[in-house]
């Protein structure tokens, strides 16, 4: 039987503009489908502020990268963000980014791409959200943060809020290729090449 509650829906414009109905709408299917985990990136914790607020009572994981990402030994987390989320019940994951650690060093270094880098372009052709949103599942696995045999909803942007969120299965970094991409909730027609 098909369920044709649920289209897909596209935003004309990519970015924050569409944080908070992407939100909305990743909630609206995760009630429908009864999934419980939720993953959003969030770098500054402002969209996992919104998240932290719609989700409470979730297993929600703030992605927010790595330390040192843009400035050596800093998180990009803001600490009134940090508090308010996990006194909402958020856990925040900083971990090793699963599509372009030693392969970004690798291509710094020699100027030659690799095997991460070649999987996160191909996962762009869908968009940067589409990307972020499998990426940032990889790593909240591969933390224990959330199971590889319960659905999870991905929710990613295009450089700042939200404006893509997947229904996964999701699977660890080392794994990747069992990752399912079960359903597009929402995101960007058109968006601006990385």
């Amino acid at each position: 039987m098909s369920d044709y509650s649920q289209f897909t829906v596209y935003f004309n414009d990519s970015g924050k503009l569409n944080t908070d109905e992407t939100l909305k709408l990743a909630k609206d299917r995760a009630d429908k489908l009864g999934i419980q985990n939720i993953v959003v990136a969030s770098y500054t914790g402002e969209t996992g502020v919104k998240a932290s607020t719609l989700f409470k009572g979730y297993n929600l994981i703030i992605v927010a990268g790595t330390f040192g990402f843009r400035e050596a030994n800093k998180s990009r987390m803001i600490t009134e963000n940090r508090i308010i989320i996990e006194e909402n019940g958020g856990k925040i994951l900083h971990a090793t980014h699963a599509f372009g650690t030693l392969g970004r060093a690798v291509n710094r270094k020699f100027n030659t791409i690799q095997v991460d880098e070649i999987i996160a372009n191909v996962l762009r052709l869908f968009g940067q959200g589409t990307k972020v949103a499998c990426e940032i599942c990889c790593m909240a696995a591969d933390a224990g943060l959330i199971n590889i045999d319960e659905e999870v909803i991905g929710i990613a942007g295009s450089g700042g809020g939200c404006d893509t969120a997947l229904v996964l299965q999701p699977a660890n970094t080392h794994n990747f290729f069992d990752t399912k991409i079960k359903e597009i909730i929402c995101k960007p027609r058109d968006w601006k090449p990385r």
